[in-house]
């Protein structure tokens, strides 16, 4: 997906920066070799021009450059390694979606008792040997703080970086609920925008139907209007986005993959190149007391981006049912934020 242009655009050479942990080199060494066999004609490295941004997908990642001109000194555009001081270094953009997978029966508990060793470490990395300003896209982020820490302090975000500067991944959640309003309307899932995953990437997460709109014969209109059938979306539609990925790892044993890698390319698509006109979607930032959200956390909100800035949609009307749906979410990122900093 990034080697063809599908995060940062058609026309944006890249180098992919893989790592994974040593017992895995071998097949990420099949990876790198299966990826240079596809010829895909953005994949490339040009030493002579300036770095745009760099990308860390799976635990894995990617250097691009302005493609302005020819060099003679082209490198296969794939670096695959288990060090990573070498996987981050002078990355610009990293997408940490990699970690420990969540199995069957796991509690969320386990899982993050398993993963905030892995980002602690990655952070410490992302400090000593990433480019400034960089970008950063997390997956498991219950344990993220606004502050910037030092390399002795026991908080794990990235040091140096802006909050500005790091989201977190709701954006498959976001998809599903496109998804289930797309089928439930009959609609292609293109013709529904705007709808909401307020809080934590969980079970408690809030997928807000309210201020959707899909496009008709009749032009675009509410879904709430559409649907007309308030306890679908106050309950069924809820559920089913909440437990969509328990369902899928039900059905095939293992946790969402495609889907995934798919939401976390339009998540930073949308970052950097920006979200179309009227249309929002959901991220994990950092709060600025928007909504009620405490400021210590980082929350799912809607946000639009320009410029590879993102911003807080305000002025939306939240009624009770949502506000304490919003506020449950709150309270179990305020507890996983805790347990993760005991394990620190």
């Amino acid at each position: 997906m990034i080697a063809r242009g599908l995060m940062l655009g058609p026309d944006q050479p890249v180098v992919l920066h893989m790592l994974d942990l040593p017992r895995a080199a071998d097949a990420l060494n099949g990876v790198k070799m299966e990826l240079v066999d596809a010829a895909l004609p953005l994949l490339r490295g040009m030493p002579a021009l300036q770095p745009l941004a760099a990308v860390f997908s799976f635990i894995a990642g990617c250097k691009a450059y302005f493609a302005l001109g020819a060099t003679t000194n082209f490198e296969t555009g794939v670096v695959a390694t288990s060090d990573e001081a070498e996987a981050f270094k002078g990355v610009n953009v990293a997408i940490l979606i990699g970690g420990w997978p969540r199995k069957e029966g796991m509690k969320r508990k386990d899982l993050t008792a398993k993963n905030v060793p892995i980002y602690k470490s990655q952070a410490s990395a992302l400090q000593q040997h990433a480019a400034p300003n960089c970008k950063v896209e997390q997956r498991f982020w219950w344990w993220l703080t606004p502050r910037t820490p030092t390399r002795s302090s026991s908080r794990s975000s990235p040091p140096g970086s802006p909050a500005k500067n790091i989201t977190c991944l709701t954006r498959l959640d976001h998809n599903r609920a496109l998804g289930q309003v797309a089928e439930k309307l009959g609609v292609p899932v293109g013709d529904v925008r705007n709808a909401i995953i307020w809080g934590n990437h969980s079970s408690t997460q809030f997928p807000d139907a309210s201020h959707a709109t899909a496009r008709t014969e009749l032009g675009e209109r509410p879904v709430k209007e559409l649907v007309a059938d308030e306890k679908w979306l106050k309950e069924e539609f809820v559920s089913t986005v909440q437990e969509r990925g328990v369902a899928v790892i039900k059905a095939r044993r293992q946790s969402s993959s495609l889907s995934a890698a798919s939401a976390a390319c339009d998540h930073m698509r949308d970052w950097i190149l920006g979200t179309p006109k009227g249309t929002w979607v959901s991220m994990g930032v950092f709060s600025d007391g928007s909504d009620r959200v405490p400021e210590v956390l980082f929350y799912s909100f809607p946000v639009t981006c320009e410029k590879g800035e993102w911003s807080i949609v305000q002025g939306l009307q939240i009624d009770d049912f949502a506000r304490s749906k919003m506020e449950a979410s709150g309270t179990e990122l305020m507890e996983e934020k805790s347990i993760a900093i005991n394990i620190l």
